[in-house]
């Protein structure tokens, strides 16, 4: 089954999962992916592209989480980002071990095709959530 299936069937389910379990699950994916962001030392700015969303409405998410909890479900879109940001860190840790390498790994510039000799943080950074499947798949196939 290819990850776009898995994240469609993924949403539908999500579609109808209750309000009140929705916003709990949003809140720790959102939760994990701050707490990745600070070991990553990414900026407000750097975060709410990988997220899609303004700054603004990642500071209001944020308060909200810190006060126990987002008041809202998160978009699908927010949601497949979180999906992907943490499969990506989960691919890394499993290749590289230490935290340091695997996040050196993101900011080191890669001859791969499809990176052009930029980072994986840079491809990721474009903003489009196919680039972050990119760097997702990229590590699922080096994995193999």
């Amino acid at each position: 089954m290819s990850n776009t299936h898995r994240v469609a069937e993924t949403a539908q389910a999500y579609s109808r999962m209750p309000s009140s379990t929705a916003r709990a699950r949003d809140t720790a994916g959102l939760r994990a992916v701050l707490a990745l962001a600070d070991k990553l030392e990414l900026t407000r700015r750097q975060l709410s592209a990988l997220l899609g969303c303004p700054e603004r409405t990642l500071y209001h998410w944020k308060k909200q989480t810190d006060a126990g909890g987002l008041s809202t479900p998160l978009p699908r879109d927010t949601l497949e980002r979180l999906s992907y940001l943490l499969g990506i860190w989960k691919a890394l840790r499993i290749l590289f071990p230490d935290d340091g390498r695997a996040a050196g790994w993101l900011r080191r510039p890669n001859a791969a095709p499809g990176f052009g000799d930029h980072s994986a943080l840079e491809r990721m950074l474009a903003g489009q959530v196919a680039d972050l499947y990119f760097v997702r798949s990229y590590l699922d196939g080096w994995r193999s």
